[in-house]
């Protein structure tokens, strides 16, 4: 992603009309590692923002206490501490309602995990979980290794980068192991091409661009014909492509409607939908509500995210 991080004092950019606004991590100064780890309090007022935003990060989160509920995407998630949370860079997400949150997080880019590639395809499947439950002693090693995250950072002693890699390469590790998480936490690489293809195929339909693609197209950009792409994906998921895309093509109308102001023929343009009509029987019959009632139940007014009017 584009310009990941910003120096302290950095102006943000508006969103564009439609856009859900993008933090970048802040870091100390030029060739400073792209990582952050500190309490709420220490990283500052945006890290508990209660409108919709989104990251070119990753976050990890420790929650130790508060209340509320912490919105990723569409899915709510009570607060009911001890909590371990993973933010994947794009996810739109805030806090909402109650005391907020306390603890700890640890921010950093795709860049930082230089030592260990194989900890993205982890966090990718731990963001689709994102939301962690902890028993006393998963809070206990869960906090013990942010403290030294923590520490790490704050002191920057001689050899720091890697200690903290390390610390965070074991983070994740161990994370991985929590029960209730997505997949299967094996290298889809061991398991046979088909697999891998049908893990790029879920990862890739989850792109918002990808709302208006077609399984041709997917299976374009993946390298294979649209016959071995069907083969795989229902091998792997007992399902065609076909109805994956629709549900993604569904979802990402879902989070325009919820998280935006686009107008519902935007919203249908693009979503792939020239008539807007079409797009309404499109979205009503694979969520059970027009695309009306639909943004009526699930917005509010403080999740505006268009750019301000201007004013003569």
């Amino acid at each position: 992603m584009r310009s990941t991080t910003v120096l302290p004092g950095t102006p943000g950019s508006p969103p564009a009309a439609g856009e859900v606004p993008l933090h970048r991590l802040e870091v100390a100064g030029p060739g400073a590692p792209p990582f952050a780890a500190g309490s709420f309090e220490a990283v500052g007022p945006l890290s508990r923002w209660d409108r919709p935003h989104r990251h070119t990060f990753y976050e990890i989160v420790h929650v130790s206490a508060g209340s509320g509920t912490h919105v990723v995407d569409l899915a709510r998630w009570p607060l009911r501490p001890p909590h371990l949370a993973v933010i994947l860079p794009g996810q739109v997400h805030h806090w909402e309602g109650g005391r907020g949150p306390e603890g700890t997080l640890a921010l950093f880019t795709d860049d930082f995990l230089v030592d260990h590639p194989r900890d993205r395809e982890v966090l990718r499947e731990l963001g689709e979980r994102c939301w962690f439950a902890l028993d006393p002693e998963q809070d206990r090693w869960v906090r013990s290794l942010m403290a030294e995250l923590v520490a790490e950072h704050r002191e920057r002693a001689p050899g720091h980068e890697s200690v903290l890699r390390s610390l965070l390469h074991v983070l994740v590790v161990r994370a991985a192991r929590l029960p209730g998480r997505a997949g299967t936490g094996r290298d889809p690489r061991a398991q046979g091409r088909p697999a891998a293809v049908a893990e790029a195929f879920t990862r890739l339909i989850t792109r918002p661009e990808a709302a208006t693609w077609s399984v041709r197209e997917c299976a374009d950009r993946l390298g294979v014909t649209p016959h071995y792409l069907t083969q795989a994906v229902r091998a792997a998921t007992g399902r065609p492509p076909g109805r994956l895309l629709i549900e993604a093509r569904a979802y990402q109308a879902q989070r325009l409607l919820a998280h935006t102001q686009l107008s519902v023929r935007q919203v249908a343009a693009r979503t792939g939908f020239a008539d807007p009509a079409y797009f309404s029987r499109f979205f009503r019959r694979e969520t059970g509500s027009s695309p009306g009632d639909f943004r009526k139940h699930h917005s509010r007014p403080h999740q505006s995210l268009e750019a301000p009017p201007a004013h003569a």
